[in-house]
């Protein structure tokens, strides 16, 4: 009886079972396909309208946090809360916002003139500001009684400090202005002075990975590299136009992207700093600030064309692109910290809320309609390159000064590349050598 094999149905009760009363019934399907000669047609159609719905639900624009009375000039994520935000403006105030609820839990006038920059501490007890006023001022987050409203520290800097930026994991912090300048929260003056002969320097981070490294945007066009180790500056490299901002992926530590005055932002790697791995095209004027998502696959680009730009981060031209009409230029933009939500401040006074992705549905999602979605993305994959569904999903709606620019430079593009083939063509052979793309807006590279 040993050898005697016996043939036993099993069948698994998710396979045929409903998950309610009211659900609908399950029906067996056989994956066979000699028996659904139609399906590639018929996914085709799903896939189209899947792409056409996106766009229909394309609503992007969450909500406003009003409030300033001038523009705002900057902005901090708090690092353990999302739902704290941290905003400057022009006339010296901040104000501490509750974006779950849209409103503000804290406001006081920090500088006299300009609040030119913000960041958190890493615990995110308390956060810093700088100011025109030649003042660094340490704030506590959260008031408990009325002596904390009072700055817990204040340093006095020889010139106006324009960015500052604080180490992930040591007690020290970097501020950029004529020169870089280290400081410890608890000694009064910097412990560590970099220079490196340019008139001033507007912007300042440091890496979230190698914690010893920082780098800089300056006046003289360049970005310099810093090592906190180091007696003086490492690298810099010299660009066509001056960078505005700069924001490293927080997932690999030797990339980071530039904005640039040049309507581009230039994504860099710091082992190789002779020319930029990719070019990120579509702004129409100065891009003024940049921010990657918690992920490091995309980031969000804020620029003077009253425009929104999101970026996947190995692509050249974004993905999506948001805007209003009473927006005006753009002077700040964040990444949540889960990868939901942008935020962006303007100079007409207030912060916007944007979805990360503009048709994504808010809140719990049911199993049924999460497999749903998950098809349907799988779907749009399949199809991505089919001229219909690309011509769909690449679609949007841009304002008429915007559309124009875009015109207008493709056509200058055009003739730039049309004048260099020719001469090219009419010179010597190799009078006129050709040059990549991504090697005509380096300047030089100083080490």
């Amino acid at each position: 009886m040993s050898n005697v094999k016996i043939k036993v149905i099993s069948r698994n009760p998710e396979d045929y079972m409903r998950a309610t009363k009211r659900d609908i019934h399950k029906l067996p399907r056989n994956y066979d396909p000699s028996l659904h000669p139609l399906e590639a047609p018929r996914e085709y159609v799903r896939a189209l309208n899947a792409v056409k719905l996106e766009r229909v639900f394309a609503k992007p624009f969450v909500g406003n946090l009003d409030g300033h009375r001038d523009g705002v000039s900057s902005m901090a994520k708090h690092p353990k809360r999302l739902a704290v935000l941290a905003s400057g403006a022009f006339d010296g105030e901040i104000r501490v916002w509750d974006l779950a609820v849209r409103k503000c839990t804290r406001n006081f006038v920090a500088h006299e003139g300009w609040v030119r920059s913000l960041c958190y501490t890493p615990n995110g007890e308390s956060f810093t500001s700088v100011g025109d006023d030649k003042t660094i001022k340490l704030w506590k987050s959260e008031v408990q009684s009325s002596d904390d409203e009072d700055p817990l520290n204040t340093l006095l800097s020889l010139s106006v400090v324009t960015g500052i930026t604080h180490n992930r994991v040591k007690p020290i912090f970097a501020t950029c202005g004529e020169h870089c300048q280290l400081w410890e929260n608890t000694r009064n003056e910097p412990v560590k002075v970099f220079k490196w002969g340019v008139d001033s320097l507007h912007h300042v981070a440091f890496n979230q990975i190698e914690h010893n490294l920082l780098a800089s945007c300056a006046s003289d066009r360049s970005i310099i590299l810093y090592d906190c180790r180091e007696s003086g500056p490492l690298r810099k490299v010299v660009m066509e136009l001056r960078s505005n901002a700069l924001a490293w992926n927080p997932m690999e530590a030797f990339i980071f992207t530039v904005a640039n005055e040049d309507y581009n932002l230039y994504t860099f790697d710091v082992r190789k700093l002779n020319h930029p791995i990719n070019i990120h095209v579509d702004h129409t004027s100065a891009v003024i600030d940049v921010d990657y998502a918690p992920t490091g696959r995309e980031f969000v680009a804020g620029s003077y064309d009253k425009t929104i730009r999101i970026f996947e981060s190995l692509k050249g031209h974004s993905r999506d692109v948001y805007h209003t009409k009473r927006m005006q230029r753009l002077t700040c933009v964040k990444w949540s910290l889960d990868n939901k939500y942008i935020l962006s401040g303007s100079d007409e006074m207030n912060i916007r809320m944007w979805k990360a992705r503009a048709s994504e549905k808010l809140g719990v999602l049911k199993p049924r309609e999460r497999t749903a979605l998950h098809y349907a993305d799988a779907l749009k994959d399949k199809f991505a390159n089919h001229p219909q569904i690309k011509r769909i999903a690449r679609h949007r709606h841009v304002p008429k000064h915007v559309y124009n620019a875009q015109k207008e430079l493709r056509i200058i593009k055009e003739k730039n590349k049309r004048k260099e083939a020719n001469r090219r063509a009419h010179s010597k052979k190799g009078a006129v050598p050709h040059i990549s793309e991504r090697r005509k807006h380096i300047v030089k590279e100083d080490e």
